[in-house]
């Protein structure tokens, strides 16, 4: 376990975790921010990106398990990202449709970003997000964060803009 909340506990993700992953990134609505769905070999492809950025960065996308029960309901950590240049750490989540609006991407953003400041000793972490995906936007905010400017990503021939958030360590 990497780190512990009132509901949830978030551990480094496992090749047995390849169907839970599934029912998050191979659903398109989960997925609209990413313009597609996912098949089983980016499914794949993500995972063992996860179990890359472990090893190489001590810390990556981790499983977000509830509490008694150890359901895996979604992916929340820490990953680099380039911003227009600047590498920045990112707080990420996505979460299976089925838990939408319980309050669990908070609850685990919170958390991960509060281990940026005290565990990894950063001063500033990053939210990236898709300019019209109103709901991650809104954990931003509830996790302290404030615009602090824009990019574009191109992915999959599109040009699809993001906003750019950011918390510092008070």
């Amino acid at each position: 376990m990497i780190l512990e909340t009132k509901r949830l506990t978030l551990r480094n993700m496992e090749q047995t975790d390849f169907s839970a992953l599934c029912a998050i990134l191979q659903d398109p609505q989960v997925m609209y921010a990413y313009e597609h769905a996912f098949s089983d070999g980016e499914v794949q492809a993500w995972l063992d990106n996860q179990l890359r950025r472990y090893c190489q960065d001590g810390f990556g996308l981790w499983a977000v398990d509830l509490k008694g029960t150890g359901e895996m309901i979604g992916q929340c950590g820490l990953t680099w990202q380039d911003w227009n240049g600047r590498q920045v750490l990112e707080v990420g989540y996505l979460f299976r449709r089925s838990v939408w609006g319980q309050g669990y991407a908070t609850e685990a953003a919170v958390a991960c970003k509060e281990y940026a400041f005290t565990v990894l000793g950063v001063d500033e972490v990053f939210s990236i997000i898709r300019e019209n995906n109103l709901p991650s936007r809104r954990v931003a905010q509830r996790n302290g964060m404030a615009v602090r400017g824009s990019l574009v990503k191109h992915y999959y021939g599109l040009e699809l803009p993001h906003v750019v958030y950011s918390a510092r360590r008070k």
